[in-house]
C-alpha cells in the first residue's frame, strides 16, 4: 500500500497563535498513517520570526517538500503570503491536489483566490473534531489516486 505524503502548511510569520492547533492536525494525520512534512509550522519552539535557517535554505527545503508531497493540506484561516505561495506552487507547478482548511468564525472571509479556485478542496469547519472528521473523509481519495 502506498503511504500518502502530506505537506502541511500554515501561517508562521503572520502569527503563531495557531501553532497548537496546527500540531493537533499534524499529530492526527501522522496517527492515521500519513507521512507529514510540516517543518516549523507545527514546531512549538519557532516564533513569528521563523526558523534559525536562512530564507534561501527554508525556501529550498519547502519547495523540495512540495515536489515530494502527494497532497498539500493548508490551514488558511490566518492569511499568509507564504501559504499562498505554497498553494500556487502545488497547484500550478506540480499540478497536485490542495485541501484548504478554513474557520469561518476566525476571519471575515476566506480569500477568493483560495475559495474561488475550483481545483482546491475547501473544508470549512468550526471545531477540530469537525475538521478531522472531514479531512479523514477527503484524504483517502488522494491516496487512491497515488496508487492509481
Amino acid at each position: 500500500m502506498t503511504r500518502l505524503t502530506v505537506y502541511f502548511a500554515g501561517a508562521i510569520s503572520g502569527g503563531r497563535a495557531d501553532v497548537a492547533h496546527y500540531r493537533e492536525i499534524v499529530r492526527a494525520l501522522e496517527a492515521d498513517g500519513y507521512r507529514v512534512l510540516a517543518g516549523a509550522v507545527a514546531a512549538e519552539h519557532v516564533g513569528a520570526g521563523g526558523e534559525a535557517l536562512t530564507s534561501c535554505d527554508i525556501f529550498d527545503r519547502d519547495v523540495g517538500w512540495l515536489a515530494e508531497a502527494d497532497v498539500l493540506v493548508a490551514e488558511v484561516s490566518m492569511p499568509s503570503t507564504g501559504v499562498g505561495y505554497e498553494i500556487a506552487t502545488m497547484r500550478y507547478k506540480h499540478v497536485k491536489p490542495v485541501i484548504a482548511l478554513y474557520r469561518p468564525a476566525y476571519t471575515s472571509r476566506c480569500t477568493a483566490m483560495v475559495s474561488g479556485d475550483r481545483g482546491i478542496e475547501l473544508i470549512e469547519y468550526d471545531s477540530l473534531a469537525d475538521l478531522l472528521a472531514r479531512l479523514r473523509q477527503a484524504l483517502p481519495k488522494y491516496a487512491a489516486a497515488v496508487r492509481g
